[in-house]
């Protein structure tokens, strides 16, 4: 009795498990699909506009020749988006860093009124405010041509509100760390560097991932303040251009190409990093 239903167990056992694998490979289908598709486009050189065929007649890397050519915008927009990233990614992890550690090893008196205070406002989306910090900008000059530090000022205005995950992985490590390295004469500075750092790599990899892929992908901010002047357009303002009505027919292949160049370093360090990443969000979703 017990040999049978221990049979059927496995019988059960197999049958969820194929499923589960049909499902997951449906699904990775859909995911994988359109970025596909948008490669095989890339790769059309007969028509650079919108056309009712999927495979090209022509093949070719032409578009991606326009992309690095003279005539082309595309450079500017990649170079913009990179700087507003890189400068975005190391002072929102620094920030984000200093504000969990001071949140998960110091204990003062509004502390839990101030956590309290920036969860409820990481409640209201951002778009509720862009009015306002576009008037700002506007005043101050960075908008338009200079939106590329005005973008940069304002994805990391409130950076140490996002200390969430980066303080539950930080509640993890015993404080007796800390307590050790001050009995041997190091500060709190260095306690934080040499001691806490050096062992939140895999939450430091996942900060610096998000944090990169946040301004990387903007657009709706991003097309406000640039006001659509390519010396302050991201690549997302950019290409996003090449889809109006009036440029479609002209440069529909050439956007494919650009968001194939656009997907290429996201993917490279998901790619490299997925190990960390992962290790990151699991080491950090604890109640601190």
């Amino acid at each position: 009795m017990a040999e049978k239903h221990s049979m059927s167990m496995s019988k059960k056992k197999k049958i969820v498990n194929t499923a589960s694998y049909i499902a997951l490979g449906l699904i990775s289908i859909v995911w994988i699909l359109p970025f596909i598709l948008l490669f095989i486009k890339s790769l059309d050189t007969g028509n650079t506009g919108v056309t009712s065929y999927v495979f090209p007649e022509k093949w070719g890397f032409d578009n991606y020749i326009y992309l690095f050519s003279s005539d082309c915008n595309f450079l500017q927009w990649y170079f913009n988006t990179f700087i507003i990233a890189l400068f975005v990614c190391v002072i929102q992890t620094i920030m984000q860093f200093m504000m969990a550690y001071t949140l998960s090893r110091f204990r003062f008196k509004l502390r839990k009124p101030l956590m309290n205070l920036m969860l409820i406002l990481g409640m209201f989306p951002g778009f509720l405010t862009m009015i306002v910090l576009y008037q700002v900008l506007f005043t101050i000059g960075l908008t338009g041509p200079n939106a590329v530090p005005g973008l940069i000022l304002v994805y990391v205005a409130s950076s140490g509100m996002g200390y969430y995950v980066i303080k539950g992985f930080l509640d993890t490590l015993p404080k007796s760390l800390d307590e050790a390295a001050l009995v041997d004469g190091a500060n709190r500075m260095q306690i934080f560097i040499k001691v806490i750092i050096p062992l939140c790599k895999p939450i430091l990899i996942y900060t610096v991932l998000t944090s990169f892929m946040g301004p990387w992908g903007d657009f709706v901010f991003a097309r406000v303040i640039s006001l659509n002047d390519p010396a302050g357009s991201n690549v997302a303002v950019g290409l996003n251009d090449w889809l109006s009505l009036a440029n479609k027919s002209l440069h529909f292949t050439h956007f494919c190409a650009g968001g194939v160049v656009v997907a290429i370093p996201v993917m490279v360090l998901f790619m490299f990093l997925q190990k960390y990443y992962v290790e990151g969000v699991t080491g950090g979703a604890v109640k601190g």
